[in-house]
């Protein structure tokens, strides 16, 4: 699967590299930065593609003026600045770069975690003032104090490698790693309830979405150790600013680093009050800002805009946030499952006739392919060609069968050989992939040994007489319609021509 980009804007300050590597390729590039909305809707209608920082708010009015836009590319790691369900919805792609400004941000909370234990900010501060406050200043050492991580992505991971080195117990909450794999990294895995009341520092590394809003908030800090330490340098948002606050007052709360806030450049006075604390050490969103992580995100974002287009095979697409299966879709292997799937559907979507509020099972047969997930999806798409005048592609499939009341049950079977089966009502379709060929395997109970090419437009009929072949083949060739092959198995005539027909034959059913 490839998306044919001809043009890219880039709306925010991004690293040359990214522009030039993409130019290399030829793919053309526009370069405007703080463009109103009318304006950045206007200029998209000349695009394919967008690359954005986080200055750019790329909202659903945007994307539903932007009938051309296909991609929308993050260079860095959030994408809340991405209506990503206006863009899922449309077919529009969200890619990141995970991994581009990884280490920069593990660095900076390390720093800021060590800062902390030292009162570094503080006593540089207070030194630059004029005083020498080496009493005031004193801290703790780092040996053998627990650092909770919430989080262990690429970023966590790196915190917990770095900061075990400094003598530190990790402890660590992420729902979807298992306590075996985090144990193989030294680190120990418990539920939030257990993290709070035993870790001396907490360091959040979560995308911002509804279930991590205010993540940590008062109810949580009041779990904690006294004396705990919060560190942020991940979404804004995460911690609650005013709970964070009113616990640093108090005295639980023994320091905090925040390098992002809920509103930036900060203006509301909570967030004022809480960066002026003495005991807050804060920095402008620094994350990721290091010469060496902005020429990653850059170079990172223009090569996957390569891979996704097909201009060049020797990068890979990483950072598909909003179709995940995208990402496994986008391999040669892959490609004719993809087309085989979209093609079963589309017969199988025959049968339902406008029909809508139905249930399709869709299930994958044989070694390997239960990782396929793609294939469910692709055999959605297939299912909706017809039935839904948006952009239909794997992308926004499963949101747009939600809304027109198509369900889609999955599953998977042990097999010698590999297939995929479509069923819709009491039809069953079966098809298979050999040396890069579609096969139709199985109608109903008509089994086609050798299996039928889906290479061109297909006419099935079921006929229930010994004169209906003859009446079909006549009403055909009074029409100037050439068949390119016929294929006939118990009552099911498969018909297929050079172009795209329906043709009904009295006494006969169509599809």
């Amino acid at each position: 699967m490839s998306v044919n980009l001809r043009s890219v804007l880039i709306s925010d300050p991004v690293d040359e590299s990214c522009g030039a590597l993409l130019v290399e390729h030829g793919i053309p590039i526009t370069t405007k930065y703080k463009l109103p909305k009318d304006e950045l809707i206007s200029e998209l209608q000349k695009h394919d593609a967008l690359i954005v920082r986080s200055e750019t708010k790329v909202t659903a009015d945007i994307i539903a003026a932007c009938p051309n836009l296909r991609v929308v590319g993050r260079a860095g790691t959030g994408v809340d600045n991405i209506d990503l369900q206006a863009a899922t919805r449309k077919g529009v792609i969200v890619l990141n770069t995970p991994g581009g400004n990884s280490i920069s941000a593990c660095e900076l909370t390390c720093a800021l975690i060590s800062a902390l234990a030292r009162n570094v900010a503080q006593a540089a501060q207070s030194l630059k003032e004029g005083r020498w406050d080496r009493k005031l200043y004193s801290g703790y050492e780092l040996s053998g104090k627990t650092l909770g991580i919430l989080g262990m992505g690429r970023i966590g991971r790196e915190v917990a490698h770095r900061m075990q080195a400094f003598g530190m117990n990790v402890v660590a909450f992420d729902p979807v790693v298992s306590a075996e794999a985090a144990a193989e990294l030294g680190i120990k895995k418990l539920n939030l309830e257990e993290i709070w009341p035993v870790a001396d520092y907490i360091t959040v590394h979560t995308p911002l979405i509804p279930q991590t809003r205010n993540l940590i908030n008062a109810t949580t800090l009041a779990k904690c150790k006294n004396g705990v330490n919060i560190i942020n340098v991940a979404r804004g948002g995460i911690v609650d600013e005013e709970a964070l606050l009113n616990s640093l007052k108090s005295g639980h709360c023994g320091g905090a680093a925040l390098d992002v806030f809920m509103e930036e450049p900060p203006k509301n006075p909570i967030t004022l009050e809480l960066i002026k604390h003495p005991k807050v050490i804060p920095t402008p969103h620094l994350g990721a800002s290091t010469a060496e992580a902005q020429q990653r995100v850059a170079v990172e974002i223009a090569q996957q805009f390569l891979a996704l287009s097909g201009k060049s095979t020797e990068y890979a697409v990483t950072g598909i946030v909003n179709a995940p299966v995208l990402t496994a879709a986008m391999t040669n292997e892959n490609g004719p499952w993809i087309e085989l799937s979209k093609k079963l559907g589309q017969l199988a979507g025959r049968f339902l006739k406008g029909k809508l509020n139905t249930t399709v099972h869709s299930q994958t047969v044989g070694a390997g392919m239960q990782d396929k997930r793609f294939i469910h999806t692709a055999v959605l798409v297939g299912i909706l060609t017809g039935q839904t005048k948006n952009g239909l592609n794997l992308v926004n499939a499963p949101t747009l069968a939600q809304e027109i009341g198509v369900e889609l049950q999955e599953s998977h079977v042990d097999d010698d050989n590999r297939a995929v089966v479509v069923k819709v009502g009491q039809h069953v379709i079966k098809g298979t992939v050999r040396d890069n060929e579609l096969l139709l395997l199985a109608l109903d109970d008509a089994v086609f040994v050798n299996g039928i090419a889906l290479r061109d437009h297909i006419c099935l009929y079921r006929a229930s007489r010994v004169q209906d072949l003859a009446n079909i083949v006549n009403v055909f060739s009074s029409k100037a319609i050439n068949i390119h092959n016929l294929n006939a198995n118990g009552s099911w005539l498969i018909i297929q021509t050079g172009q795209e027909v329906s043709i009904p034959v009295d006494g006969i059913d169509s599809f």
